[in-house]
């Protein structure tokens, strides 16, 4: 079976540093779903409005491989932990397919690229290509008693983050949350603890430096 990207999504993000590690985490981070020419049909979009929430099958594009490993390494079991591939999300995949389950802001009119979709709570790299789209649906979807192994003892770690109000006006008003947001959900690999070490980010265009002490994350330049 040979597919074919049916869209690309905007975000914020160049490089993988920085980008959550589930999408839902950081509900202020905007995506823009943009469809190929041959996809950019109304019909096919006729009724998405009425849902909340979409599935995304993507592509993990740069982490394409000729060869696949049976186990990885979670970064959040420290980076030691070999589990199964079909037990984790690992972008490093037979197939790199992701999954990803965002919230819809909106449907919009785009003279060029006909009608994108307004994401939310995105966790993908600028220009992911999407292969489908389908409506989360809650009845089925939602699995209130499921079990979630070492993902749940993540579930509510996040950091402290400071920074100077004049430094973050340097970011527009309408990405400052988000950005604080990412660094909250703290980035860095779980076994790195080096309080002096800088750790740099991009997003929206900007280069963010940020150091991690005691739980405590420091944003100390943005250039």
């Amino acid at each position: 079976m040979k597919i074919e990207p049916i869209a690309y999504i905007k975000t914020d993000f160049s490089e993988k540093f920085g980008i959550p590690r589930q999408s839902g985490r950081v509900e202020s981070l905007k995506g823009k779903i943009v469809f190929e020419k041959k996809y950019q049909n109304p019909d096919a979009l006729r009724g998405i409005e009425e849902f909340s929430h979409l599935w995304l099958i993507f592509d993990f594009s740069q982490n394409h491989r000729k060869d696949w490993s049976a186990t990885v390494r979670p970064p959040r079991l420290g980076g030691n932990t070999h589990i199964g591939v079909f037990a984790s999300r690992s972008p490093f995949r037979p197939n790199n397919l992701g999954l990803s389950c965002v919230k819809l802001e909106g449907v919009e009119k785009d003279e060029k690229s006909g009608l994108v979709l307004l994401v939310s709570g995105v966790d993908l790299l600028d220009n992911t290509p999407i292969f489908d789209i389908k409506p989360y649906v809650p009845y089925c979807d939602c699995k209130p008693a499921a079990k979630g192994s070492y993902s749940e003892d993540f579930n509510e770690y996040r950091l402290e983050v400071n920074c100077d109000e004049n430094l973050l006006k340097k970011v527009p008003q309408d990405k400052r949350k988000a950005l604080l947001d990412c660094v909250c959900e703290d980035p860095r690999p779980s076994y790195h603890k080096n309080p002096e070490r800088i750790y740099k980010m991009l997003f929206s265009g900007f280069e963010i430096s940020f150091r991690v002490k005691e739980n405590i994350a420091e944003i100390i330049e943005i250039l």
